[in-house]
């Protein structure tokens, strides 16, 4: 029997139609900034789908675009006035940034109450820790959609392929606050089929074209696909959907699984942001 989809786009709606309802009688709305800085056609989009999410769902939205020759001085100097703008609660600067931009550096000058990417190495050490307080958006949205099939993580074998500062590496974390049992892949782990057969939970973040391959996949196992990657003209995940639907129990398409799901998982982050700005828990 073919897996039973889930549906990201449809489970993001619900969740930002929640979110406009919570806000809707707030004086204060939340408030983002987005900072894209070059001409990077994905980042593009990207920020384009962000914008729009957050004027739809009833969010202050501040965009910046900066020439891709912008000094590393005057891209800190943007951060630093975001930092102090009282209408922003949440700054997310896109990625890649270009060459001469130390991303590092950057990502850290962001204050951590208003990290709605959940990058900084604050906030990254508050979800190692166990006390997290803004999670990175694409680890939340592959926990979410895990949970949206009802099925208990606690216990579970789940193995991350991937092990990015972004994705990989805090998805793990978060299943294994979860208490799954974690095996986190990458492109040196040998025989990579071994550990994913055992997986009942398998989410994918390798960035590699329909990497997870039908073999590699055990019977009624929850498949999460973070993978955007353009094959043959085609937007294709790191999973081989047509194959592997046919053995797993529940997986995401690509497009419309993980990607609408992060989004919503931003806007969340903004809100909580929102929240936490006058409290200064930092």
């Amino acid at each position: 029997m073919p897996a039973k989809i889930i549906d990201g786009k449809k489970i993001a709606q619900k969740i930002l139609d929640g979110l406009k309802s919570k806000i809707k009688n707030l004086r204060e709305k939340p408030g983002l900034a987005l900072v894209l800085a070059g001409d990077n056609p994905a980042s593009e989009i990207y920020i384009n789908f962000k914008e729009k999410t957050c004027k739809e769902v009833g969010f202050y939205c501040e965009r910046h675009n900066l020439d891709k020759n912008i000094s590393e001085m005057d891209l800190l100097k943007l951060i630093s006035e975001l930092n102090q703008k009282k209408e922003v609660h949440g700054i997310l600067v896109q990625l890649p940034l270009p060459k001469q931009i130390n991303e590092c550096l950057i990502t850290n000058s962001i204050l951590p109450h208003k990290d709605v990417d959940g990058f900084t190495s604050v906030n990254l050490g508050y979800l190692f820790s166990g006390n997290t307080i803004l999670a990175p958006a694409t680890a939340r949205a592959c926990l979410r959609l895990i949970e949206s099939t009802g099925i208990s993580i606690e216990g579970k074998n789940a193995v991350v392929v991937g092990r990015s500062e972004i994705v990989g590496k805090p998805t793990a974390i978060m299943l294994l606050e979860r208490d799954a049992t974690v095996t986190i892949c990458h492109s040196r782990t040998r025989d990579l089929a071994e550990h994913t057969k055992n997986a009942e939970m398998l989410v994918a973040a390798a960035g590699k074209p329909k990497l997870i391959t039908q073999d590699m996949v055990k019977e009624n196992a929850v498949v999460i696909d973070v993978g955007i990657n353009r094959l043959n003209g085609k937007i294709v995940g790191d999973v081989d959907f047509n194959g592997v639907k046919e053995i797993a129990g529940y997986i995401t398409p690509v497009p419309g699984g993980v990607g609408p799901m992060t989004i919503a998982m931003l806007m969340e982050n903004t809100l909580k942001a929102m929240e936490l700005s006058p409290k200064n828990k930092y």
